[in-house]
């Protein structure tokens, strides 16, 4: 590979920004009863902020590059072709909305097939011969809840996962592993790997279970740990509200890099949901800009010890327009090694350590019957901070 100036490509495409979910009340359908109609919460504002703050602060450390659509065999790799079918007659009739929480308007199904081509890019830049820089897909519709034959919580094609069996398919990679750190359970992706050993998905998330007992069954306990080959190679964390900074920290120091540097993969790609971040309103949890990018420093860490360097990162949620940008920035960051010296304006909350820690050695226990994990955590009966 050979060095360059630029730490960082993101892979854009303005096709992203023209999906536009029906208005309602926050994410849900408009009843009539207030007086005002609001935007739903994935809104093109989110990428236009995150474009606006690395322009404006990082210019000299980040390349922007085109996408191309994915194609419907790469799609189809991982989704079912009826549900595409059926996906792209919905937004050629106009739209409207699929499931309570999800809309698509006519330009959904183009956004969605560039927000997959978006993280195929981001994949195959890792795993190509170019420059050392990292790549990061900054695309909408997010992904990580659409499942095989499914929409799913404002997902429509699941992008990490096209792009993980892309690679597979297509260059000399065996072995992929998924760390989704959205506040949310990767429930889609999950369900796309569940029966496989050739993609490891590790996901942290709040322990919300399942939101929809038909469209959306899996909880993201500590139990959906895969299936037959699969077995063992579905990590979830689910975590406490209240968990913050540190408590991402230890998630990764006890969980996240023991796995992933045990199953040796050839390309480790990040499902980068900023929902964790403090004042979300689609999250519970406390992360602020500095935690992201601590993220960012440790999943650039975790590639180079782990993946031979290949790492690929992949925008998920992130619902507070301005604050998404924020922490954001703080990933890419600790991502190029590069601090800007800008602080979060909206830290202002202490986070719940103390059941953080608690949450983790209940997920090391259980996982340690498949993974190397030490159990039995010295500072779990200290006073680190909540309650």
């Amino acid at each position: 590979m050979t060095s360059t100036s630029n730490d960082v490509t993101v892979y854009w495409d303005d096709t992203c920004l023209e999906h536009e979910p029906p208005a309602g009340e926050f994410e849900m359908e408009w009843t009539g009863r207030l007086a005002v109609r609001e935007p739903h919460p994935d809104r093109p504002e989110r990428l236009l902020n995150v474009r606006q703050i690395l322009r404006e602060t990082m210019a000299d450390r980040v390349t922007w590059a085109d996408v191309s659509p994915a194609t419907r065999e790469q799609i189809e790799r991982v989704h079912d072709p009826a549900y595409v079918d059926e996906f792209e007659a919905f937004c050629e009739a106009g739209g409207g909305r699929l499931t309570a929480d999800t809309g698509a308007n006519e330009a959904s199904y183009a956004a969605a097939r560039y927000a997959a081509g978006g993280a195929i890019a981001a994949a195959e830049h890792a795993l190509g011969p170019g420059p050392e820089d990292v790549p990061y897909a900054l695309v909408r519709p997010s992904g990580h809840h659409a499942q095989p034959d499914r929409t799913d919580g404002f997902c429509f094609f699941n992008n990490v996962a096209v792009a993980a069996d892309h690679v597979l398919a297509t260059t000399a990679a065996e072995r992929v592993a998924i760390v989704d750190w959205d506040v949310h359970h990767g429930n889609g992706t999950q369900e796309c790997f569940y029966d496989r050993d050739d993609v490891l998905v590790v996901g942290v998330h709040n322990d919300h279970w399942a939101w929809d007992p038909d469209a959306h069954p899996q909880t993201g306990d500590l139990d959906e740990d895969g299936r037959g080959a699969g077995e063992g190679y579905n990590v979830n964390v689910p975590l406490p509200p209240g968990t913050g900074d540190e408590g991402y920290r230890h998630v990764f120091e006890r969980v996240v890099e023991p796995v992933v540097t045990h199953f040796d993969p050839d390309l480790l790609l990040v499902s980068a949901g900023q929902d964790p971040g403090i004042v979300d309103p689609l999250g519970r949890n406390l992360v602020t800009k500095r935690g992201f990018e601590m993220l960012g420093r440790r999943a650039r860490a975790l590639a180079a010890t782990a993946a031979d360097g290949n790492l690929a990162l992949v925008q998920e949620g992130g619902y507070q327009i301005s604050h998404l940008a924020y922490a954001t920035l703080g990933v890419v960051e600790g991502v190029v090694g590069h601090e800007t010296g800008i602080d979060d304006p909206m830290a202002w909350l202490d986070e719940d350590l103390a059941s953080a820690r608690r949450a983790v050695e209940e997920a090391v226990e259980y996982h340690a019957r498949a993974w190397p994990l030490e159990a039995g955590d010295p500072n779990l009966d200290t006073d680190d901070g909540g309650s």
